[in-house]
């Protein structure tokens, strides 16, 4: 079994979340999470070494020399290529311990009970598993997830959110922490379907197309979806493995430690 993520420990959550470049040409952003954020704030603004920032944000020195270069590569590729960059998701906790996302039993202080429950106001959130305007087939590799704000059945909003490098159970309970009601996926394991559960988020498992016509259907009540999805590393990827079986998210038991 992996090891679960250990939480970074963010002082500063970034005051501005996105950048821009010039050219109207529209390309797709960037998506740079908090910790790599902070990685970069620490050694390329305030001038700390690689260990100075291990301490401070309660990491091994090698965790954050990849977050570091991770970052780097990103923000290169900004500038090279003239993308936006995007600051959003990541699993962290503030100085005070409040976690953000939800990123394991490494955290010492978990979402309070009164955050992320669901509104009654008739908004609901949709997440669907996502790679260049599709759905991405299996739910534990995902990089990212288009999350869709929807009113009295109308989208208002979307957002790309990033994985931040996570899978499996861990998933579920970022996806808590972004307040998701409904999950729109390709293949997933029996383990995530049961941290999903346990954070009260509806799984609609075996679509595949365009991610915005799935959640088109879905509004329509039209979705072809299968409701005994499951995900077999023999046909995905090649493995022998099965997928989500054992995870290990939130709080260590297999469900994701969530407050709906």
């Amino acid at each position: 079994m992996a090891r679960p993520t250990r939480c970074r420990r963010i002082c500063t959550e970034p005051r501005y979340s996105s950048f821009h470049p010039g050219s109207q040409e529209k390309k797709d952003p960037v998506l740079l999470t908090v910790d790599e954020y902070e990685s970069l704030r620490l050694i390329d603004y305030e001038k700390r070494t690689h260990e100075q920032c291990a301490r401070q944000m309660g990491i091994s020195r090698t965790t954050v020399t990849e977050i570091y270069e991770r970052a780097r590569t990103k923000v290169a590729d900004c500038l090279v290529n003239g993308k936006p960059l995007k600051i959003t998701g990541g699993n962290y906790r503030l100085c005070d311990g409040t976690a953000r996302q939800c990123c394991g039993r490494t955290c010492t202080k978990q979402i309070p009970e009164t955050a992320g429950r669901r509104k009654d106001d008739g908004t609901m959130k949709i997440a669907v598993t996502y790679d260049n305007g599709m759905i991405f087939e299996h739910f534990g590799h995902t990089e990212q997830f288009k999350v869709y704000t929807v009113e009295d059945n109308q989208i208002t909003d979307t957002e790309i959110v990033s994985s931040g490098g996570n899978g499996h159970g861990a998933l579920a309970g970022l996806l808590s922490g972004q307040q998701i009601d409904v999950l729109i996926c390709g293949g997933i394991g029996g383990g995530a379907q049961n941290a999903l559960a346990s954070c009260g988020i509806r799984l609609y498992g075996g679509v595949s197309g365009e991610a915005d016509r799935a959640v088109d259907a879905f509004l329509a009540g039209k979705l072809d979806y299968d409701p005994h999805v499951h995900c077999d590393h023999h046909s995905h990827h090649g493995e022998g493995h099965s997928c989500g079986e054992q995870t290990h998210g939130c709080g260590g038991n297999g469900h994701g430690s969530c407050h709906s």
